[in-house]
C-alpha cells in the first residue's frame, strides 16, 4: 500500500494506492477520512489519474459527509458505555468511585477508578491518558527487547516513547528509535513491525530494494501487518 497525493484544481487529496490481483479501480473512502484506491497490478498512472478526476464530485461528497460526522460524533467524553482500543482490541469503559485513581483490566472492560466524579470528563481523561502511557512504556520496551534479538548490531539503540501526529516510529542517526505512544492500541504484531522497520534503518537509510529485502527477512507478511496497521489505526 502506497501513499499518494491527487491534485484537481486547487484541491489536494492523499489517499493509498493497493495494488492486487482484479480487473477494476475502486474507492473507498473510510469514517476517518482515509481514501483507498485499489486497482489491478498493472494499472499504469494516467489511468489512476483519469479514474480520479472522473470521481472528484463523489469523493468531495463522501469527505464532507464524514467530516460532519466526526464532527458530531467523535468526540470522546470519557464516561462509562464508551469504546477504547488497547492492544488491537476494543474495550468498554466503566467508570466507578474509589479511594485512588487507577485503572484496571477487568471482565473483558476497562475499568477506571476515580476519586473525583464519575461524569468529569477531564479527569477521567488524565487518568485513562496516564494508564495508556503507563501501559506503552513496560509493552514497548518488552517487544522491543524480543525483536531486537533478531538482529545482530554491536549496539543498542535508545527507544523513545512520544506522541507523533504522522508517524508510527522513526530512526534517528545519532541511534534512536522513536515510537508513537499511539501504537498501544494497536495488536502486538502491528508494535513488532514498526519496531522492526525502524531497526532495518540502522543498516538501510532509504526505503530500496535492500531495505525491504532485509525487512522481508524479518518479517515475512510484512505487507499484510503494515496495511492492518494503517487501514485500523491510521
Amino acid at each position: 500500500m502506497e501513499k499518494q497525493i491527487f491534485k484537481y484544481g486547487s484541491y489536494s487529496y492523499e489517499y493509498y494506492l493497493v495494488r492486487q490481483v482484479r480487473k477494476t479501480i475502486s474507492l473507498i473512502v473510510q469514517p476517518s477520512l482515509k481514501v483507498i484506491l485499489k486497482c489491478p497490478i498493472d494499472c499504469d498512472s494516467q489511468k489512476i489519474e483519469k479514474f480520479l478526476k472522473n470521481k472528484w464530485k463523489w469523493l468531495e461528497k463522501q469527505l464532507s459527509f464524514f467530516k460532519k460526522f466526526n464532527s458530531k460524533s467523535n468526540k470522546k467524553e470519557y464516561c462509562s458505555g464508551e469504546s477504547f482500543l488497547y492492544l488491537g482490541r476494543q474495550y468498554k469503559l466503566l467508570a466507578r468511585k474509589g479511594t485512588v485513581d487507577e485503572v484496571k483490566l477487568k471482565y473483558g472492560k476497562i475499568m477506571l477508578i476515580t476519586t473525583g466524579s464519575v461524569s468529569d470528563k477531564g479527569k477521567n481523561k488524565k487518568i485513562l491518558n496516564g494508564w495508556y502511557s503507563s501501559r506503552a512504556e513496560i509493552i514497548f520496551k518488552e517487544q522491543y527487547k524480543k525483536v531486537l534479538k533478531n538482529f545482530s548490531y554491536d549496539s543498542e539503540p535508545i527507544l523513545v516513547i512520544r506522541k507523533m501526529n504522522k508517524r508510527w516510529g522513526s530512526y534517528l542517526k545519532e541511534k534512536k528509535i522513536f515510537l508513537n505512544s499511539v501504537l498501544i492500541q494497536a495488536p502486538k504484531e502491528c508494535i513488532d513491525y514498526v519496531i522492526t522497520h525502524e531497526l532495518c534503518h540502522m543498516k538501510y537509510k532509504k526505503h530500496d530494494k535492500s531495505f525491504y529485502d532485509l525487512l522481508k527477512s524479518k518479517i515475512n507478511n510484512w505487507e499484510e501487518v503494515k496495511e492492518k496497521l494503517e487501514l485500523r489505526f491510521l
